[in-house]
């Protein structure tokens, strides 16, 4: 059901150009695309807040590319996978190693505020693609086949950079104090 109706409001939106349908959309996802920017940024609310504008505006403007193979949703994630990693290269590409470095040592060193904070200072320890792959696995409930279509991975991949990412986490936070009690 929940498939059908994203499949009317995306017709309604491209069909009739009604805008509400889209917004409804948008307010739909609107939270889930955010909080995976969230855990991608490590908590920079601000970018990802930008950055899930920029995803909700690519998608609008290629609302007709969506053939509805797959759910409105991992076509969502996609869009907003590719902008993420679109935000890291021109990143990449605008800094030099000293300010990357002084970055992933500022995002680590901050003063304890909460386990949410050392959840993003371990998540900031991973490589963007594992960082990627325990978001939409863990906080947003995707399934290994919906994170390879959106990661354009592998499924076996996909599982290979979960467990890497489990063993990171796991021993990042036992290194921080946490004992798995």
């Amino acid at each position: 059901m929940n498939r059908l109706n994203d499949m009317a409001l995306v017709a309604q939106a491209l069909m009739f150009h009604n805008t509400r349908a889209f917004d409804q959309l948008v307010r739909k996802y609107q939270s889930p695309v955010r909080r995976f920017f969230l855990h991608q940024t490590c908590g920079d609310e601000p970018l990802s807040d930008d950055l899930a504008q920029e995803t909700f505006i690519k998608a609008y403007t290629g609302l007709a590319s969506f053939q509805g193979l797959s759910n409105f949703a991992t076509w969502l994630y996609r869009i907003a996978y590719n902008v993420f990693y679109d935000y890291i290269r021109t990143r990449k590409e605008t800094d030099d190693l000293d300010t990357a470095r002084v970055d992933a040592q500022c995002c680590t060193r901050q003063k304890d505020i909460g386990q949410e904070m050392d959840i993003y200072r371990a998540l900031a320890t991973l490589k963007e693609i594992e960082r990627t792959c325990i978001t939409l696995f863990y906080m947003e409930d995707q399934s290994i086949e919906k994170i390879a279509g959106i990661t354009g991975c592998p499924a076996g991949t996909v599982k290979s950079h979960l467990s890497r990412a489990k063993q990171k986490l796991a021993t990042y936070l036992k290194q921080n104090g946490y004992d798995g009690k």
